[in-house]
């Protein structure tokens, strides 16, 4: 599950009959406003008597309660919903680092789920899932038409149970594969230093300890090269997304101050500018490549588009996933929560990224020995209800793109990485021959 969490907030109710004045056109309005709203919840009310006396089953007033706030969510967009307490606290849960299931983020892709990529070192991704595998039966009960929550829950369980899941992969034959639950610990960040002192971070996820996992991997690191880092390689390649204000921490680590990333919604509320700590750079202005493909969503393009825009960076791999709205998560005292699109976000630049992607400075695709077999690429742009980007029609990408089997990222098989490795070491000598022609303060 796609899940970008904004600020947490209850937005201003809308004023019920209001008018501009006795007499005024702006009165003549509200009330046949009113009349509308009235009439709509008179609809409604119609529907339901009918289904609590004549549905074939009994239904309790919780479920139709529920199942009409999720049809009211859920058809806004492919993100919006309804979350009952359940769901509510499981999605705390995520956004802490832990939850029991098999470890894999899913999105909608019209009637059915679909698999935006494998948890590292889960049970999902042991089994062997990829970026694009749509889910058509879970347990051998049909998915077409869950709703999206439905589909998690299904696949959440306690940890030693199994789940058989059955598969629809571009280029092969439905198979069936069957999972065991597990307590999925996500440690959102791993690390190892590259030869040549090349610092190598792969962001999983953007949870609530990432920016301090990060920035741990960094000291680590910057110790086992007895301080002399030459350069560093962001990975956020199948990286689904995440929290917001972790996104702007995690960029914030590479920047000395200026914008990150801006939200502009329909309530001035939810218009927010997020700007890095001044001196935030920890690794004071060190080279840098940022991975990225077609798994790299949300949290992971704020933090690319803003190395991007900020020319920190260079951004190498194939186009993101495209999601470039913002959900805010609204408790409803103990009735579970909302989680609502409320605004789009936008690079430093005022680039919105919904539905187009960031596109890298250079295309690299994974040689066909590495690429995940024959799997479909999906963007935000191809999920149904999916918002339209606000801004001028860019023209449509048309460059290659290819995924990487997930099981070899960051290994030494690697090829975007050894490209990504070897373009730092050039940009490192250059580094360096600046910095020693540098005059120092003070020098003549």
């Amino acid at each position: 599950m796609l899940a970008l969490i904004g600020c947490a907030g209850t937005p201003n109710a809308p004023v019920l009959g209001a008018s501009s004045g006795p007499g005024t056109n702006g009165g003549n309005a509200a009330s046949a406003g009113d009349s509308d709203r009235q009439a709509d919840l008179a609809l409604y009310n119609r529907v339901l008597n009918r289904v609590r006396a004549s549905y074939v089953e009994p239904v309790g007033e919780n479920q139709l309660l529920a199942n009409s706030l999720k049809g009211m969510l859920t058809g806004l967009d492919p993100h919006s919903d309804y979350l009952n307490e359940s769901e509510y606290q499981d999605l705390l849960d995520e956004s802490e680092g832990e939850f029991a299931g098999i470890g894999a983020e899913i999105t909608r892709d019209e009637s059915y789920p679909k698999v935006i990529s494998p948890i590292d070192n889960t049970p999902a991704a042991r089994a062997g899932l990829k970026p694009g595998d749509v889910i058509l039966k879970i347990d051998g009960k049909l998915t077409d038409g869950m709703s999206l929550k439905e589909v998690v829950d299904r696949l959440r369980g306690e940890p030693g149970t199994d789940v058989k899941i059955t598969i629809a992969r571009t280029g092969a034959k439905t198979f069936d594969v069957t999972i065991t639950r597990a307590v999925i610990h996500v440690a959102s960040v791993t690390s190892h230093l590259q030869p040549g002192n090349i610092a190598y971070l792969r962001i999983s996820t953007f949870a609530e300890n990432t920016q301090q996992e990060l920035v741990r991997a960094l000291e680590s690191m910057s110790r086992q090269s007895g301080g002399h880092l030459n350069g560093v390689v962001l990975d956020l390649r199948n990286d689904p997304g995440g929290l917001l204000e972790s996104a702007v921490r995690v960029a914030g680590d590479f920047l000395d101050g200026g914008v990150v990333v801006s939200t502009r919604g329909r309530d001035p509320e939810d218009n927010h500018i997020y700007n890095a700590m001044p001196e935030g750079d920890h690794v004071k202005g060190l080279p840098m490549v940022v991975l990225i493909n077609g798994a790299s969503a949300s949290a992971s393009e704020i933090v690319a588009g803003a190395l991007k825009d900020r020319h920190r960076a260079e951004i190498l791999g194939t186009r993101s996933f495209g999601k470039g709205s913002v959900q805010t998560i609204i408790p409803l005292d103990g009735r579970g929560a909302l989680r609502l699109t409320t605004a789009l976000y936008y690079t430093p630049s005022g680039h919105s990224i919904q539905g187009e992607g960031i596109v890298p400075d250079a295309v690299i695709l994974p040689p066909h020995g590495q690429r995940g077999a024959d799997t479909d690429i999906v963007h935000e742009s191809d999920l149904s209800g999916a918002l339209n980007n606000p801004g001028k029609v860019a023209a449509v990408d048309n460059s290659p793109e290819a995924n990487i089997d997930p099981m070899l990222i960051g290994t030494a098989k690697d090829y975007q990485l050894s490209v990504a490795i070897e373009h730092l070491k050039t940009a490192s000598a250059h580094h360096a021959a600046n910095a020693v022609q540098s005059p120092g303060p003070g020098s003549h």
